[in-house]
């Protein structure tokens, strides 16, 4: 049986689901022990199990395992893992996650963001970060994944326009969903974020280079994280964060900082999207039509109530995630048929000219 020291591993994020999966495992050996991956560099890992840190590779049996269902190793897995004789730790057997972040890659590949997470920080900045449409998509794609989100709005201290920003996102979002403007150089924050900073809770923090994930971390977790200056320009931020990792707050509690994010395509159906867009949902049930869509049509209850902008967003991630969903046929027949589309349009215009 797999040797598992509860109280130990709970400072770093074990629960009793956790448990009772990892107890489950197939012992293939004597001397297996249940790890936590805290930090990931392509083929290697760095594993803690609640006493000491060390460095692990995978059995190329488990890799193919993975590789084959699409679930490569990733920040917050637990893992059984057994030493050799010369002393190299191994990674022999994963347990299947509780829940888990992922995204869609442009060739649809699925990419593992972090495992075993009960909550997602989505961080944005009250500067030139800010932006309401992107933060509702984050939420989208979190939910999705059975991961409550919790929006932590940066800067508060420094953006000149903070206040009407963040009375924007409140009026945006649904009120089951935090909102937290915060100071993130601040002691205070660790107060404010204090009922997500409990013993066996992992969070993750998501958001763009430079909207403060790094400094946040290093206030909740004294994880002496790199920071960086945003671009004078634009407010963009620079990659600070290169490799995900995983760190203890003091007040309990684990946090899982991210690269940012570029994209993140979701990795759901519509049906699954469309829910966490809660005040859509509940009011289509009271439009004049069933099959309404919500874009014109007489007694539409949707478009009375619903911010535009919202729902723009909302109807622009039911199309993405409808793409996501085509085969590979499907996207070259829908590919072809814009295109036909297209040079009919050019010879139209042409016949026009003369």
């Amino acid at each position: 049986m797999i040797d598992i020291e509860f109280e130990t591993l709970q400072a770093l994020g074990l629960t009793q689901a956790i448990a009772a999966r990892a107890a489950q495992l197939s012992v293939p050996g004597p001397d297996m022990r249940l790890a936590r991956i805290t930090e990931s560099q392509r083929d290697c890992f760095t594993l803690h199990d609640g006493r000491s840190e060390l460095l692990a590779r995978a059995l190329p049996r488990l890799v193919q395992q993975l590789q084959a269902i699409a679930e490569p190793l990733t920040i917050g897995d637990w893992v059984g893992m057994q030493a050799d004789a010369h002393g190299q730790a191994w990674i022999v057997e994963r347990v299947q996650p509780v829940t888990q972040i992922a995204r869609r890659a442009n060739d649809g590949r699925r990419q593992p963001l972090a495992s075993n997470v009960d909550a997602a920080l989505l961080v944005m900045g009250l500067d030139a970060d800010f932006n309401a449409r992107r933060m509702e998509r984050y939420i989208a794609m979190v939910r999705a994944c059975d991961v409550a989100p919790v929006v932590v709005l940066t800067k508060r201290d420094i953006a000149p326009d903070a206040a009407r920003r963040i009375a924007e996102m409140y009026a945006r979002l649904p009120a089951t969903v935090p909102v937290l403007p915060v100071n993130a150089l601040s002691r205070e924050t660790c107060s404010e974020l204090g009922p997500w900073l409990h013993a066996g809770q992992t969070l993750v923090l998501l958001g763009s280079s430079g909207a403060g994930k790094s400094t946040l971390i290093n206030t909740l977790a004294d994880a002496g994280q790199s920071t960086g200056a945003v671009r004078k320009g634009d407010g963009r931020g620079r990659h600070t964060t290169t490799a995900r990792s995983l760190h203890r707050c003091a007040h309990g509690g684990c946090i899982i900082d991210t690269p940012g994010l570029r994209t993140f395509r979701p990795d759901a159906d519509a049906r699954t999207l469309a829910a966490s867009f809660e005040d859509v949902q509940s009011l289509a049930q009271h439009c004049r039509f069933r099959d309404c869509r919500h874009e014109g049509e007489p007694g539409c209850a949707v478009l009375a109530h619903v911010d535009g902008d919202r729902l723009d967003n909302y109807k622009k991630l039911m199309r993405d995630a409808q793409r996501g969903e085509l085969t590979a046929l499907e996207r070259i027949e829908l590919r072809a048929k814009w295109k036909a589309i297209g040079k009919a349009g050019s010879q139209r215009a042409r016949e026009k000219k003369g």
